[in-house]
């Protein structure tokens, strides 16, 4: 079921099935992403761009190993860098904007289970998280699903982004906290 925002997959049903066969194939595909190195940037590209199903710009850069549980729901801009161990979970729909930059370790995940016990293994949720351009997501930040981080924004290291990001903000901290604006011509 697709609510705006929001994806509700029941287990044992038509659609777990197929989410189950999608983590399956997307499995089998980083497998051979992951043999790669930095070298095979040509290589790394087009096997990403089969993972997601869709033509990347030479711009485009992964670092490997990077992990998925799926693929097929990200959606990538032009001149996207992203770093070493990367985990990105799409049931949700990830929409990752131009010249956005990904630093090692980071988890961008739009999936979860309900808090209520009876109901965590039997149902999926997935919200969409949409990084607009010229992001950068500093190393060990987990980016959780339901947010927006806005254009020219700082993630910081190590920050547990739980609610949308303004543009042109920098946060930081668990949960991740406003910090300071952005200037276009500052540094962060």
């Amino acid at each position: 079921m697709d609510e705006g925002r929001t994806r509700i997959v029941h287990g044992r049903t038509p659609e777990s099935a197929k989410m189950v066969a999608n983590v399956r194939r997307a499995a089998t595909i980083t497998a051979a992403l992951n043999r790669l190195t930095f070298n095979d940037a040509d290589e790394v590209r087009a096997i990403f761009s089969e993972l997601i199903g869709q033509p990347l710009d030479e711009g485009f850069v992964l670092i490997p190993p990077f992990h998925t549980a799926g693929g097929d729901e990200i959606r990538v801009g032009k001149n996207v860098f992203i770093n070493q161990n990367c985990t990105f979970y799409d049931l949700g729909g990830l929409h990752i904007g131009d010249d956005v930059m990904i630093g090692p370790n980071v988890s961008i995940i739009t999936t979860g289970h309900p808090v209520e016990p009876s109901q965590r293994r039997s149902i999926t949720i997935g919200k969409r998280i949409v990084i607009e351009r010229n992001v950068w997501i500093a190393a060990g930040a987990i980016i959780i699903g339901g947010v927006t981080v806005g254009e020219n924004s700082v993630v910081a290291a190590g920050a547990v982004v739980t609610r949308d990001v303004p543009p042109n903000s920098l946060v930081a901290g668990n949960p991740a906290k406003f910090i300071r604006a952005v200037d276009g011509d500052a540094t962060a």
